[in-house]
């Protein structure tokens, strides 16, 4: 499976309802054009991070099933390793 994890920053911002300076837009705009392709990955950590931050049951449950469609990689011990 090869895809684009996008960090919990990237998401966030992307949530955000205050006004994006021009970079800010960019970034959102590649999230959007990634999603659209079907590139987008996410591994559990990076979803908790994203739901946790919703304080709302309903805008946590509408997020939570939007997200759903973003396919889990697998993340294991070895992944940790390597990464440090």
């Amino acid at each position: 499976m090869t895809g684009i994890l996008v960090d919990t920053s990237v998401w966030s911002l992307a949530f955000r309802k205050k006004t994006k300076n021009a970079n800010e837009e960019r970034i959102v705009n590649y999230l959007a054009k990634i999603i659209r392709d079907s590139l987008v990955v996410v591994i559990g950590p990076i979803r908790q991070e994203v739901l946790s931050g919703i304080p709302d049951n309903a805008k946590y449950e509408e997020l939570r099933e939007k997200m759903s469609v973003f396919p889990d990689r697998r993340i294991y011990t070895a992944d940790y390793e390597l990464a440090a």
